[in-house]
């Protein structure tokens, strides 16, 4: 579950109290939080709502006695007045379209439905003491009505930026004292035609994009660049017309309507950038939400006046609270409502100062709130994001989003204590967005706006925001539970270290330090003489196999290196020295009788030569089948030198992450059909030349991240998700175990799929064919098969989608030829390198890789792990390990997936703290506490249901032996033949020792030159051999 402690900066929600100053320590905890999202359900009686805004959606402007409102005339000033595309004269048309959006709201399930009532509309004059409009009476009124039935809570707003253009004009707008009793007049009317069907009102919304938008900076109506002084005055009269329309309501209305009233506020999140959380720092970030959310919310929830910084920052030019107004404006709202869009966020974003970042951080603005004002109860009255206006329905985005959002209030409520009783999901259609117009959609609802019917068409956000109202939040799955049961003896523990050859056998002389920059230097041509190289002189072995006893691991994996020990790409020249240092690890391995996995290239994926001998990437590298040949006769090599100490080799790791290094698709499927064929080659020698006398199992590595569907109510991103498995893995899997589905015409070869696919999208291009090459009948008979186990480098999931080419055309990219993107759910925790912790994707790969191949093969998980800054206590590490291994427990005992190993990167960081479990030597390799855990988990082999110790027996462990299970059956006759056959032996060795005796005794009468000459004879007889390298 989610951490329960205060968030990373609460400290910044309120730096000047001290209860917040006691925990000083605890609060600047920068450790991370080892989940991100919270299952759970939110209090019963929560109200779920949906919100619109009269001038963004109504319409209508100028019909049925609507006088014009600010925005329209700060609209129609800027653009052809008969331009609909650039105007709100129609919007959504949800003056004439009501239904329509009240059956929105029933398809969604809410609660309660936020709307504002349109000044202009209901008194075009401005004055409420004058006549109503009665057709606008009548539409709101019915709208109310239809959606008590639909047992619909509604949530008025009294004004929403659409001020009657009139009243700009004869006052000035909000600039002017006189609109805060025409306000007072105009809410009264508001609570007395519909308070009795409303209990809950909220007199304004966002009025700080009023104040600072409309009269200061003038991108908003009514376009006034007023500059900081103008904006002050505005927002002087607003709070004061609110408090009025407070009052009013709570002295003549509250009696009788018992409802409740308050004022929609918005603001930014900002805090320090991480390792910048000075006191200065965060006291500038309190000063920053002070300038915003406090500038309303301290007036009128604390003591009615204005926070102390922005009183200082403004000086003279700040509005001031006479001790009466002080008074009447403080406590004047009922509950907290917040506004949380993008709208404020963008704002934010001037106001930040160096060291600090905003975020849209929900759970830490509504922390703020219960902090600096009591905990109030609130509201979250906006909350959303918006998309671009080409998304369409397929608002993929947009879902996590709005899952990150309401989550992050669900975590506040849980976790903080916040006493949120709503959320309000922005906007329930498509609308006019303000000065943005149309180019960006907030609706959950799509709305074309070049049709004149505005039908509403709910986007996939609205699917899964109905979904969270059904569930009243997020359900655990039970995919997330724990299971106890243990791995079998046979399982690799394995670890991966990246090994580096270093010995005391360079027969060069060095000077040190003598331009006095403690470097060593060769002497020019000064050489000793060396003895030859061992073991012991390579002092990082017994290091390594010292941290790797520690892990308790049964299995080392490392890479050996190509252009090491073939410079020249070609037995020209073999690099002895390394073949005997490889030989060497080996060799200590074994003595420690830890198995090991050798992988014979481990390509580096950078330039110039990714790990291939220089000669050879100079020649094409994989574009070249050269290349396959040198990599069947360097294969050759190995296994002549190493095969007797190596159970498992991997041929190639991960040819799908190394083929992305080419520019384009064709070169892509020529590199990946050439290390396909370089495999098979090396594992049919191996099988020739070797198994019988080693029996060793051959695989190649590939990067095996899950990929989910990024929208999961759409059937092209599940189709997406499947396509980029294909690529991804079955490109490389197919030709060489097939499937179990494949049909019986089908002899070899990539994935029908795969070839399906690309042959339509060439068509589509109008091209003859897809650039993916064939294998010839031979090539498929020698790739069938030449894989002993599945070997599998898992370390997170990533979401998966159709690629827009729409984007690929904006940004001249050739798409990938699988045609997907990848996204990323913000709600996954992730690690400082970007990793997303997904433990459940462990689980989904290894169910597809078996569903498609069979459970014949074993599989191994040969790479897993994340980076971890922590030098120490790497929580990070610790939760991942039991989460991961959680999930490869599932698969294999409730899935029944052949799961055989898993080996963690890696066992040392290099130099900084990254992915290993222990500090790199320059920090004396100190274990990290991500050991313990790992050591904890192989001694229990999982996850057992008690404490009770189980240890393997010898025929777990080793396969069983016909041999010597007769001999154990027949001891006292194995016994007796042995005595037998050690009696005769003796007596025949001394019988041919006499017999030679006797023989040498009558040969040495026969003189000294004959015997010298048959020596010679016999030295020259001697067959020189080439011998196995060894220490």
């Amino acid at each position: 579950s989610p951490s329960s402690s205060p968030p990373l900066w609460i400290c910044c929600y309120s730096l000047k109290k001290s209860m917040m100053l006691n925990r000083e320590d605890a609060l600047i905890d920068t450790s991370f939080s080892l989940e991100s999202f919270l299952h759970d359900t939110f209090p019963s009686g929560f109200l779920w709502s949906s919100g619109t805004s009269a001038f963004q959606t109504e319409g209508a402007w100028d019909q049925e006695g609507k006088g014009p409102s600010i925005w329209d005339h700060f609209i129609h000033s800027s653009v052809n007045a008969n331009s609909s595309a650039r105007t709100a004269n129609v919007a959504s048309d949800s003056y004439t379209r009501w239904e329509e959006d009240v059956e929105a709201l029933e398809l969604l399930g809410v609660r309660s439905y936020s709307f504002s009532l349109s000044w202009p509309r209901l008194f075009p004059d401005g004055h409420a003491g004058s006549q109503p409009n009665a057709a606008a009476v009548d539409h709101y009124s019915r709208l109310i009505e239809r959606l008590l039935q639909s047992k619909i809570e509604p949530i008025v707003t009294i004004h929403h930026w659409d001020l009657p253009q009139v009243l700009q004009e004869n006052y000035g707008g909000w600039k002017n004292h006189t609109l805060v009793g025409l306000f007072e007049e105009y809410a009264a009317f508001c609570f007395r035609t519909f308070g009795g069907r409303v209990r809950y009102w909220l007199t304004m919304h966002n009025p700080y994009l009023v104040a600072v938008h409309g009269y200061g900076t003038g991108l908003h109506a009514p376009g006034e660049r007023g500059g900081p002084s103008g904006s002050l005055i505005v927002a002087h009269n607003l709070i004061r017309a609110h408090a009025k329309a407070w009052h009013t309501y709570n002295t003549h209305f509250r009696p009788t309507q018992k409802g409740k009233v308050s004022i929609a506020l918005g603001t930014h999140w900002v805090e320090p950038r991480r390792g910048q959380a000075t006191a200065d720092n965060i006291e500038l970030c309190q000063k920053s939400i002070e300038a915003v959310l406090g500038w309303f919310a301290h007036p009128i929830f604390s003591d009615g006046d204005y926070p102390v910084s922005l009183k200082t920052k403004h000086g003279a030019t700040m509005p001031i609270f006479t001790p009466e107004e002080k008074l009447w404006v403080q406590k004047t709202a009922d509950f907290f409502s917040l506004s949380f869009g993008p709208n404020n966020l963008r704002l934010g974003q001037n106001l930040i100062q160096y060291g600090q970042t905003v975020t849209p951080d929900l759970r830490r603005v509504l922390s703020w709130i219960k902090l600096e004002y009591g905990n109030p109860r609130v509201l979250v009255a906006e909350g959303g994001w918006f998309s671009e206006a080409s998304v369409g329905r397929e608002d993929t985005v947009a879902i996590y989003l709005m899952k990150s959002f309401i989550n992050q209030v669900l975590q506040a409520i849980k976790f903080d204590g916040v006493q949120v009783f709503g959320y309000s999901a922005w906007s329930l259609v498509d609308a006019f967005e303000w000065n943005y117009g149309y180019a960006v959609r907030r609706g959950l609802f799509y709305i074309d706006f070049s049709q004149q019917n505005r039908t509403r068409a709910p986007k996939t956000s609205a699917q899964y925001y109905q979904r969270i109202i059904a569930d009243n939040g997020f359900l655990s799955d039970e995919t997330f539970g724990e299971v106890k049961g243990r791995f079998p003896c046979d399982f690799h523990w394995g670890v991966i270290m990246v090994l580096t050859l270093c010995s005391f056998t360079d027969p060069r002389v060095y000077s040190w330090n003598l331009t006095g920059d403690g470097s060593l230097r060769p002497v020019p041509g000064v050489k000793l003489h060396t003895r030859p190289a061992q073991c012991t002189d390579y002092l990082a072995i017994h290091g390594h196999l010292h941290l790797l006893e520690s892990t308790g691991a049964s299995h080392y994996r490392f890479a050996l290196n190509w252009s090491l020990i073939l410079p020249q790409g070609d037995l020209s020249h073999v690099n002895t020295e390394a073949l005997r240092y490889y030989h060497c690890v080996l060799t200590e391995l074994k003595k420690q009788n830890l198995e090991t996995v050798v992988i014979l290239y481990y390509p580096t994926h950078r330039a110039p030569n990714l790990g291939l001998p220089g000669p050879l990437q100079d020649s094409g590298g994989w574009l070249n089948n050269s290349t396959v040949e040198a990599f069947q006769e360097y294969a050759a090599l190995c296994y002549q030198q190493l095969a007797y100490l190596v159970q498992y080799w991997i041929t190639i790791n991960e040819p799908n992450r190394l083929i992305d290094v080419y520019s384009n698709a064709k070169e892509k499927h020529e590199a990946a059909h050439n290390l396909l064929l370089a495999h098979a080659k090396a594992w049919r020698l191996y099988e020739r030349e070797h198994y019988s006398q080693h029996g060793a199992r051959i695989s190649l590595a590939l990067h095996a991240d899950w990929a989910e569907p990024a929208n999961p109510f759409l059937d092209s991103h599940t189709a997406a998700a499947q396509r980029f498995l294909l690529f991804e893995i079955g490109r490389f899997l197919d030709p060489l175990l097939g499937t179990k589905y494949e049909e019986k015409h089908n002899n070899g070869g990539y994935p029908q799929e795969i070839k399906a696919y690309l042959d339509e999208r060439a068509r589509m291009m109008g091209l003859p064919g897809s650039a993916l090459p064939t294998f010839s009948e031979i090539e498929k008979k020698e790739l069938r098969g030449a894989l002993s186990f599945i070997a599998l480098n898992h370390f997170t999931t990533r979401l998966v989608s159709p690629y827009l080419h729409r984007q690929a055309m904006f940004q001249d990219k050739q798409p990938p030829d699988h045609d997907c993107m990848i996204l990323s759910d913000p709600t996954w925790p992730t690690s400082s390198l970007g990793q997303a912790l997904v433990p459940w994707g462990l689980r989904k790969i290894l169910n597809w890789v078996s569903d498609r191949y069979g459970g014949a093969l074993p599989i191994f998980i040969t790479a897993s792990g994340v980076d971890d800054q922590a030098a120490a206590e790497d929580k990070l590490r610790q939760y991942y390990l039991r989460t991961y291994l959680q999930e490869g427990l599932k698969a294999r005992q409730l899935d029944g997936v052949n799961l055989q190993g898993f080996y963690l990167w890696k066992l040392q960081d290099r130099h900084v703290p990254q992915f290993g479990v222990f500090m790199s030597r320059q920090h004396q390799s100190k274990a990290k506490a991500s050991i313990t855990v790992y050591r904890e988990i192989i001694a229990n082999r999982g996850f057992p249901g008690d404490d009770s110790m189980q240890t393997c027996s010898l025929t777990e462990l080793h396969q069983p032996c016909s041999v010597c299970s007769w001999m154990f059956k027949n001891k006292a006759m194995v016994v007796f033949g042995g005595c037998l056959l050690i009696t005769g032996l003796m007596f025949a060795a001394l019988v041919i020792f006499v017999i030679i005796t006797k023989r040498n005794q009558t040969r040495a009468r026969g003189g000294r030159t004959n015997t010298m000459g048959r020596r010679r004879r016999r030295e020259g007889a001697s067959v020189c051999s080439c011998p196995r390298v060894k220490c």
